[in-house]
């Protein structure tokens, strides 16, 4: 069974610090395998489409990752001590944070990465990440480095228009959120812009 852990935000000392390589026997621990099952399910009940372990108060070099999508390589994916082995281009897009709720700003990215590291069980894979999947990577392993998006971003703001409502939903996973803002915004759903709010702010 998994568990909710809590998130912690920005201000806690543990998102500022570098994260401890995760070794070989942790990863045939079952509380080990407890974690990343907890961070799962903190992570779809955040929601959110990615969370490192310093976001939960874990310093290890762990991260999982799952944007909803059918693609085999998208998620759910648990990334144990990864390291980009090309990075390619840069690209600039909205970005917001679990541990930075309700906040967004302009970041800059590479267009284009290959990540490698552990999955749960030990065994080495690759993937090649462009687009939203290749931001939400280089924004988790970030985390790992005691880094917040916050560090690097132009123009941090809360977020206040429908657009930048819309774009907060996509980088913090809330996909129905899109939808339930615009819909509030236009007032074609009264019932639904507090709610809305609420679940874009979390």
């Amino acid at each position: 069974m998994a568990y909710l852990r809590e998130i912690i935000t920005d201000g806690h000392p543990t998102l500022r610090k570098v994260a401890k390589k995760v070794e070989a026997d942790e990863l045939r621990d079952p509380l080990f395998q407890q974690l990343i099952d907890d961070m799962f399910e903190t992570m779809y009940h955040a929601p959110g489409i990615g969370l490192a372990a310093p976001q939960i108060n874990i310093s290890k070099r762990l991260f999982v990752v799952d944007l909803g999508e059918e693609k085999d390589d998208r998620g759910p994916l648990v990334f144990v001590n990864p390291r980009f082995t090309e990075t390619e281009g840069e690209v600039e897009a909205i970005e917001g944070c679990l541990s930075v709720p309700g906040m967004i700003g302009e970041m800059t990215r590479h267009a284009r990465v290959v990540c490698s590291a552990l999955d749960r069980y030990g065994k080495r894979f690759s993937v090649e990440a462009t687009g939203l999947f290749s931001r939400c990577l280089q924004h988790e392993m970030d985390h790992l480095d005691g880094v917040l998006y916050t560090d690097k971003a132009k123009n941090v703001r809360p977020a206040v228009t429908e657009e930048e409502h819309a774009a907060l939903a996509e980088v913090e996973g809330e996909a129905d959120g899109i939808a339930r803002v615009a819909q509030a915004v236009r007032g074609t759903d009264r019932d639904a812009a507090p709610q809305a709010e609420a679940a874009l702010s979390a």
